[in-house]
């Protein structure tokens, strides 16, 4: 049977979503976050060197990284093509939107905003009163100069995109969706003004709706992006 290494409150509750959508059993081993440095405890390293969620065990195979583990489940379950696209050539239009978005979810689109989560645990860290006033500037400047403007290209663009087709790769739901959904997830409850993204406000909305996205809320807890690093 197939195993989740699921962290709470993390990226692999998509996991968990693609695993509901393609009706698969699973099992699920559930670890809790350090309640001080909200870290994944050392017990995952013993299921992988990097001691990171998701994990994915299949027979034989660890699987480690979000957007592997869903190429690997849709390529190896998801035989109706429920989740992914037709078999078709490489550059077929929405066999590339679909790449791009599975791969973007976590190589463009979370870097700023994981910046922008350390830098605001910056402004707030503990430290000497008089060292205060330098790191609130200093976190002040990377978040107008770079982190900010960053973060508004980046919803900018998949907004539009939103507004081009109903879903991330094209007319109908996949799992370039699931995977995208942290990012935008983590956006609308940590770095934006949502109001100004009301496509994006949408997906959250739809995906929110799904019966799958639900149990994989009840079997895997809520997703409400407290705490520290995902």
């Amino acid at each position: 049977m197939i195993k989740v290494h699921h962290l709470e409150q993390s990226r692999s509750h998509r996991v968990l979503w693609m695993l509901e959508e393609l009706g698969l059993d699973y099992e699920l081993v559930c670890y809790k976050r350090d309640p001080d440095t909200w870290l994944a405890p050392p017990a995952l390293r013993q299921v992988h060197p990097l001691g990171k969620s998701p994990v994915l065990q299949d027979g034989d195979l660890v699987l480690a990284e979000s957007g592997a583990i869903l190429d690997y489940l849709a390529d190896r379950y998801d035989g109706q093509r429920l989740l992914s696209p037709e078999p078709m050539p490489a550059q077929a239009p929405e066999r590339v939107r679909y790449r791009y978005w599975l791969h973007y979810a976590e190589g463009s689109a979370m870097p700023p905003l994981l910046m922008a989560l350390v830098f605001g645990r910056v402004r707030s860290a503990p430290m000497p009163f008089f060292a205060k006033p330098i790191a609130k500037g200093i976190v002040d400047k990377v978040m107008k100069t770079f982190i900010g403007p960053q973060l508004r290209l980046h919803l900018g663009w998949m907004e539009r995109e939103l507004g081009e087709h109903p879903w991330f790769a094209g007319e109908r739901f996949s799992a370039a969706d699931i995977q995208m959904s942290f990012p935008v997830q983590a956006a609308a409850a940590r770095a934006a003004n949502m109001a100004d993204y009301p496509k994006l406000q949408d997906f959250l909305r739809r995906v929110g709706e799904r019966q799958a996205y639900q149990r994989a809320e009840a079997r895997g807890g809520v997703l409400t992006m407290v705490g520290g690093k995902q």
